[in-house]
């Protein structure tokens, strides 16, 4: 059997692996719908294997890059979960305090891609805190699977307030000069919105392609934003107009991209929905967003 390419999946598989990461379809329910694209040679098995996180061989900044000072920490949330563990990562050797950035996971805790997503954010300049709003339930369990259906267990209230203390901890924090950003994906961009949202004094936000705030909590946004969007993404490209009527009316600082024919979750190169080209510009635009808002 050949080796199955990005180009020989229809989009309508990629539009059903997005109702499944989204949970609208359970396991049994992917892949029953799944195997009516097992034709030609394509098998079901084939597909899945394909379609699903490969975190073996996609890390891009190793767990233990000699540059690096990346460990794992716990923080207080007391409106929250009580007490969350994150992996902070920063610079070895750096003797002056740097800006913090806060990278918030997906619909599934904190996986093998968020954490190289925050040694990368280290590896910037920055000091980053990466948590994990599984750790009520004992944290991420190995799976994307299984951190999905425990990510449906915890209050989403609760998981802003976690969110809200890692802030607090990185401010505070020795190596930190106070200025923070947040940049999140999926989940994350949804929290990267309503942390904006509740904390008018975070100095930068990047949501990737994450649901917008409400008319009435956009509209007390501060922060200047930073959003990346997927063209494909229709499911959350449609809140965008309201949200951007909003930013416009209130005079929020605020850019906008929607990369051109590529899926939720282009900036995740675990997956086939990933894509270089706009994975690498719209990275280059977080880090100069940061850089721009965070360094004093």
């Amino acid at each position: 059997m050949k080796e199955l390419k990005k180009e020989d999946i229809s989009q309508d598989i990629f539009d059903l692996y997005d109702d499944y990461a989204h949970n609208n379809l359970n396991r049994r329910q992917f892949v029953e719908k799944l195997s009516l694209y097992a034709v030609g040679g394509l098998t079901v098995t084939s597909l899945l294997s394909f379609i699903s996180p490969n975190y073996i061989d996609t890390l891009l900044v190793q767990p233990d890059d000699p540059t690096l000072d990346s460990q794992y920490i716990t923080y207080d949330s007391p409106k929250g979960g009580g007490t969350i563990k994150g992996l902070l990562s920063q610079p070895k050797a750096n003797t002056t305090k740097l800006p913090g950035v806060i990278v918030i996971h997906e619909n599934r805790g904190l996986n093998p891609y968020i954490e190289d997503v925050g040694r990368r954010v280290a590896k910037e300049g920055f000091i980053s805190l990466a948590p994990d709003a599984l750790t009520p339930l004992g944290g991420y369990p190995g799976n994307d699977d299984d951190g999905r259906t425990m990510q449906k267990k915890r209050d989403r209230n609760e998981m802003i307030e976690d969110f809200i203390a890692a802030y607090h901890y990185l401010k505070s924090h020795e190596h930190c000069n106070g200025s923070i950003g947040v940049v999140g994906f999926c989940f994350g961009g949804w929290m990267s919105n309503m942390i904006a949202v509740r904390l008018p004094e975070l100095d930068a936000a990047v949501p990737y392609y994450g649901r917008q705030p409400s008319d009435e909590d956009a509209a007390k946004i501060k922060t200047p934003l930073l959003l990346q969007y997927a063209e494909l993404d229709t499911r959350v490209n449609e809140g965008w107009p309201a949200f951007e009527t909003v930013l416009k009316a209130n005079d929020i600082e605020y850019q906008a991209y929607i990369y051109p024919g590529v899926n939720h979750g282009f900036h995740n190169n675990t997956t086939p929905r990933f894509d270089k080209e706009a994975a690498d510009l719209s990275w280059e635009r977080t880090i100069a967003f940061f850089k721009l808002h965070l360094e004093n």
